[in-house]
This record gives structure tokens, sequence and C-alpha cells, in this order.
């Protein structure tokens, strides 16, 4: 909870001076922390010992250590304000601007995914998947988006396929995988505790695991069969993992087109299907 609200929360209950000094730190926060108690008293015209009481009642041993953390709360507020909005996008950029950045940063997510697919183990990996009894799909957050659309595609195909949210299902169901079987794991990072726990469980039970992630060195790099590098610019500014999903749909789309050649006038005949009867609804 913010100092700010926990003034706003205590004030009703405070004395008259009290909310004096309530209303005048929550007007002039930045002034508040450059004065003394003493000092702060003066400005306000209450007693010095009214500035203690205040603080106290807020939960604070006195005014000193009311005011480290006004001053730590202060700093994080500037810190959100002057940080980026997204990876190079500022606040003060244009609408425009914003969109041209955005298009950027995906366009060469696109790229550079793609020039990694072209020397990587793709095709095997597509092979793999194709002739798999179950394909079971991990991811959290933002991979698990692009792994839920990675899995109605396969669906679509007639392919055995698996995919939920929950971590802790995810490491039980990798538990019921067997060498038949593949685990497609996504996770840019690499690092995901939970993410990494499902694979390795699959990995002991025989399952082949395949890794949509970065090209940077992971735990989940290390469990991995087969790496399907993501790349995208991902700093520690970002408001979302955008350009990381769109690396991530350059590797699933691929797949499922793969898998649609693969399974020539049977693949085509399913897609054609499903789609005459989603038709028909309307």
């Amino acid at each position: 909870m913010s100092i700010t609200h926990k003034i706003l929360i205590t004030r009703n209950k405070l004395s008259a001076s009290g909310k004096r000094i309530a209303d005048w730190i929550i007007a002039n926060p930045n002034d508040a922390v450059a004065l003394t108690s003493q000092a702060l008293a003066a400005q306000i015209d209450v007693g010095q010992s009214s500035i203690v009481k205040f603080t106290q009642r807020l939960g604070y041993s006195g005014f000193s250590q009311f005011k480290r953390a006004l001053i730590e709360e202060l700093s994080r507020k500037s810190a959100i304000q002057h940080a980026p909005l997204h990876t190079n996008i500022d606040t003060n950029d244009s609408t425009s601007t914003i969109i041209q950045k955005l298009v950027k940063a995906k366009s060469e997510a696109i790229f550079q995914t793609s020039n990694a697919l072209l020397n990587s183990p793709f095709d095997q990996v597509v092979s793999l998947v194709n002739q798999a009894h179950r394909v079971q799909i991990v991811g959290m957050g933002g991979s698990a988006l692009s792994g839920k659309d990675l899995a109605y595609k396969l669906l679509k195909l007639g392919i055995a396929v698996i995919s939920e949210f929950d971590s802790h299902v995810q490491i039980g169901i990798a538990r019921t995988l067997t060498e038949n079987d593949v685990q497609i794991v996504i996770s840019f990072s690499g690092h995901t505790k939970e993410i990494n726990a499902a694979a390795e469980a699959a990995t002991e039970r025989g399952a082949t695991v395949i890794a949509l992630t970065a090209p940077t060195p992971s735990e989940l790099r290390d469990l991995a069969d087969f790496n399907l590098d993501t790349i995208a610019d991902e700093s520690q500014h970002r408001a979302s993992s955008m350009s990381a999903r769109t690396a991530q749909n350059v590797v699933t789309d691929a797949l499922f087109i793969s898998l649609v050649k693969l399974r020539g006038d049977s693949g085509q005949e399913m897609l054609h299907d499903i789609a005459s009867h989603i038709r028909q609804l309307s």
C-alpha cells in the first residue's frame, strides 16, 4: 500500500492538526522529504509532537522512518515515469512513431527467427510432431497464448494435442507422456521454473522435448532434445512480450503449414471439413 493511500485511509481518524499534516504532505510530498520534523511542523503551523504522532498513526516509529519510506516511494514513482513504455518506445512518442517502432520490432523478430529456422532441425521436428501419439504444449503467460494458438491449429489436423494453462496440470500431464509422445515447450527466457519442471518430467518419461526459446544459454535449452530459436528484442522495459510472441508465432505457423503439406490431401480435407461445418453455423 502506498503512503498516500495510507494517509487517505487514516485521515478521518486524525485530529484537526493531523488532518492538516496529512493534506499538506499529500499536496507537497517532495517538499516534505526535504524538511526536518521541526521545519515541517513550522511549515504547517503545528507542534513537532503532532508530526511524530501523525507518522506513528501510519505505522512508523517516527518521522525519520516515515521520511525514508516516502523517499523510497517517490524514487520508485520517478523511475516508473521515466522508464520507456516498451523497449525503445517512450512516453513522449506520437501515435505514428509508436506504431512505426512496433512494426520495426516485430518485423525484425520475424526476419531473424525465420533465418534461424533455416539452420535448425526444423524438418525433423515436423516429422516427430506428425508421428507423435500425443503432443503436449507447455507455456506460461504470453507464451501460453502462443501455445494455445498452436494447439488449435494441430487439432484441426487431427493431431491429439493437450494444452493446459495451469502449471501444476502441465507437470501432471508431462508425467503421463511416453516415448511415443512429443512435448512442445514455449518459453522465451528458458528460465521459468514451472516450465522447466514440466520439461524435465517429460524427459524422464522418455518423451521428445522440443523447445521454442531464445538462443541464449538456459536450463530449458539443456533439457530439450530439439531447440527452435525465437529471436526478439525483449528488454527489461516491456509492457508485454509482444516481439517474443511474434517470433514464437513465426515458428508455430511454419510448423502448422509444414504439417499441412506433409499430410497432403488428408490434412487439407480436414481443414476444409472444419471450415465447412463452421460456415453452416452462420
